[in-house]
C-alpha cells in the first residue's frame, strides 16, 4: 500500500510517501514546493493543482491522507488555507484516489502516542518510523506524519 500525505498551504505545500505493509513503514519520497506570492489566488491555487498533480502520478498512491481544517486567528487566511487545502483534496480525487481526513490531535496521537505533542516530538517519531530520511521541511515532515496516521487508522473506515 503505497500512501501519501499532503501539507496543504498557500505559500508551502508539503508531501510525503511511505509504503506501509504487514505493519512496517517504508519512506519513498517527501517534499516541499513552493507557490509565486506575486502571481493572484487564481493562479496560486492552479499551480498548488498541477504541482500536486505531478507528485500523485509520479508516486501513484493508493491513498492520501490530509489534515482537516483548523481555524487561524485570521479569517482571511483561514479562507485562503481553506482554498489550497481544497484543491489538496480535489486533485487526487480527480485521479481516482480516495482521499481521507485527520484531525491534528489524531495525527498527533497516532504518530507519537500522545494527541498534544509538540513538533520536535513528531518530527523525531517520523525518523524513528522511517529509518532516519532526509526530510525535507517541516512541511513535508507533517505530510509523512499524515501519511504514518493514515497507515495506523484506514482500517477504521472500512
Amino acid at each position: 500500500m503505497i500512501i501519501m500525505g499532503i501539507d496543504p498551504g498557500l505559500r508551502f505545500n508539503g508531501y510525503g510517501v511511505i509504503e506501509y505493509q504487514s505493519g512496517s513503514f517504508k519512506h519513498i519520497a517527501n517534499g516541499t514546493f513552493k507557490t509565486n506570492e506575486k502571481l493572484s489566488l487564481s493562479e496560486r491555487l492552479s499551480q498548488i493543482y498541477y504541482s500536486l498533480e505531478d507528485i500523485l502520478k509520479t508516486y501513484k498512491p493508493d491513498e492520501v491522507a490530509v489534515e482537516e481544517v483548523f481555524v487561524n486567528v485570521n479569517p482571511s487566511s483561514t479562507l485562503k488555507l481553506g482554498q489550497a487545502r481544497g484543491v489538496a483534496i480535489l486533485t487526487p480525487s480527480l485521479l481516482g484516489i480516495p482521499v481521507f481526513e485527520y484531525s491534528p490531535n489524531l495525527i498527533k496521537k497516532s504518530v507519537v502516542g500522545v494527541g498534544h505533542a509538540g513538533k520536535e516530538q513528531i518530527q523525531m517519531m517520523v525518523k524513528l518510523l522511517l529509518c532516519n530520511p532526509k526530510i525535507d521541511s517541516e512541511h513535508s515532515g507533517d505530510a509523512l506524519a499524515m501519511a504514518i496516521c493514515h497507515a495506523h487508522n484506514r482500517n477504521s473506515f472500512k
